[in-house]
């Protein structure tokens, strides 16, 4: 009896949550009353387009003339875009794509990358967005896994293409000045040139997009969507205000979960969106002040590298247009946090989530007002839960356990057939927290993070904001290396501030004073940078087998 009771609950408890998902979509501009039938045909193409498609051949439809996107190379109208990728998947189509096809598409952010995922989609073909930070075995690997029929990459990744059979389809994405083509390579620009730009046939199914994994712990895992729920933009925009028919700057990777919602998203509210091939913090005002930017979508480490410019570079650049920067990838320390603040003043949205949960919470800027580096609360059909080591869940405040996330956009498995921990329907996300006596969620690091040294538990990531806070230090992080005694050791690695040279020694007195004696890095390492990959998470295994110079 009592089952059946709890099962009644959970069906009511959903259908309130469906019914404050679509206020929150129509509240947010995502669906228009006044154009239903506009909104039930954009619901039925997601169903056989997908994401990318159907936003962009919903927006040629409504915003026909509205500047789409703008790169190095101008910009193109939301017409342009759809009649371009009708174009490009007809050339697709001569190359032998096909429903179901798997293209590996391996570009940066440019309007080549927007017009691959948008032409596959057209055909039915399954798109896997590749990191452009790979290795070429990891490449390879990667290919042979996710069985890449075809591959669209730019230029500059031609060295990876010889890891991969001579005769598979190649068509270049993007191609930068000055570089030497091989024999009979075929470009998009071409393929757009030599087709027609009428619409194609629809697809029966969907193809799907495969978002790879961070990979900072071996080789990157391959995590499909095949289809998305209408409702499932509701987890991105419930807790975020976006510009509609305004302009965004997106410089964080397309290829990722991050920069894919949020240019779904803007595509599907009219926005132009801005695009970077390459991330330079001075460049990236200067785009927001030249196209008067309403939105900015970067990782903690863009957003650190642009606070942490000369004042001087900064008031050179107007960006009081700015109304939200959207930051998500990596941990947001509390300094930077504030840091932001006191820059742009209060529009960051810290976005916590993960390839496979899709987003779990959102930090709205009054959240982070009031606690810096907050993860905050979960939006329209998520919830946050935590669980101990034992399965058994934990509801007290204060109390670090596991993360486990039950998300409106559900994740059915990786490609390689593995799945995440799923306990009483929520996912593990792989990281440990605490919620505060204000409800509000704090990420404390990785489950796999921790270290146990000398039998006490330590997260690094409190070490590392203690030492973010200092005038002195850029970046920082902190692993635990191999001790005889203590099982492991805490070694800290600093970069620097630019003519600061801070004292190892006073560091660790300074760690001291602040945090518990077994928090104190045995070492402290200076280096110029920390390896971190293209979504900025910081790759901790570089560090752990990093080998420090013998002491004298």
């Amino acid at each position: 009896m009592a089952s059946v009771l709890y099962s009644a609950q959970q069906r009511v408890a959903h259908t309130l949550e469906a019914v404050r998902a679509l206020k929150s979509l129509r509240d947010k501009g995502i669906t228009d009353p006044r154009k239903p039938m506009e909104t039930l045909r954009t619901a039925r193409e997601s169903q056989v387009f997908g994401p990318p498609a159907t936003a962009v051949r919903h927006a040629a439809r409504v915003w026909p003339e509205r500047p789409a996107l703008a790169d190095e190379r101008g910009e193109m109208t939301y017409r342009e875009l759809d009649e371009a990728s009708n174009a490009l998947a007809r050339g697709l189509q001569r190359l032998g794509v096909t429903p179901g096809t798997v293209i590996g598409l391996l570009a940066r952010d440019h309007r080549g990358l927007l017009l691959s995922m948008v032409a596959a989609g057209k055909l039915g073909a399954r798109v896997a967005l590749m990191n452009t930070g790979f290795a070429k075995p990891q490449f390879a690997q990667v290919c042979e896994r996710e069985n890449v029929k075809v591959v669209l990459h730019d230029s500059e990744f031609l060295g990876l293409l010889d890891a991969l059979p001579a005769d598979l389809p190649r068509v270049l994405s993007w191609v930068d000045e000055g570089t030497q083509l091989p024999d009979g390579a075929t470009t998009l620009d071409a393929l757009i040139a030599a087709n027609a730009k009428a619409p194609l046939p629809t697809p029966k199914k969907p193809g799907g997009v495969v978002i790879l994994t961070s990979g900072t712990t071996g080789l990157p895992k391959g995590a499909p969507r095949d289809k998305t729920s209408p409702l499932a933009t509701v987890q991105v925009v419930d807790r975020i205000d976006f510009p509609s028919q305004g302009t965004m700057v997106i410089v964080s990777p397309i290829f990722h979960s991050t920069g894919l919602a949020t240019w779904l998203v803007g595509t599907g509210l009219g926005n132009k969106v801005v695009l970077a091939r390459r991330f330079d913090a001075e460049r990236t005002l200067r785009l927001i002040a030249d196209h008067g930017a309403d939105m900015l979508v970067a990782v903690p480490t863009m957003l650190h590298r642009m606070v942490e410019l000369d004042p001087a570079i900064r008031e050179k650049y107007e960006t009081s247009s700015l109304k939200a920067i959207v930051i998500a990838g990596s941990a947001l320390s509390p300094e930077l946090s504030v840091r932001t603040a006191e820059v742009f003043g209060p529009v960051l949205y810290n976005l916590y989530g993960s390839t496979e949960c899709a987003v779990a919470t959102v930090a709205r800027p009054e959240d982070l007002a009031i606690a810096p580096g907050t993860a905050g609360r979960s939006p329209t059909t998520c919830e946050v839960v935590l669980f101990d080591d034992d399965g058994t869940r934990i509801r007290a405040k204060n109390v670090t356990g596991r993360i486990f996330i039950r998300s409106g956009s559900p994740f059915k498995g990786y490609t390689d057939g593995r799945h995440k921990q799923i306990i009483d329907g929520y996912m593990s996300s792989g990281d440990v927290g605490h919620f505060d006596d204000r409800g509000l969620l704090f990420v404390d690091g990785r489950d796999d993070d921790m270290i146990v040294s000398g039998g006490e538990n330590v997260f690094p990531q409190e070490v590392e904001n203690l030492l973010l806070e200092r005038p002195d230090i850029f970046d920082a992080a902190v692993v635990g290396v191999a001790d005889v005694e203590f099982g492991k050791r805490l070694r800290a690695f600093v970069v620097p501030e630019p003519g600061e040279k801070p004292d190892p020694d006073e560091i660790k007195v300074y760690v001291k004073n602040n945090l518990a004696r077994y928090k104190v890095p045995r070492d402290v390492i200076f280096l110029d940078d920390l390896p971190r990959n293209a979504t900025g998470k910081l790759l901790r295994r570089v560090l752990v087998e990093y080998e420090a110079p013998a002491h004298p």
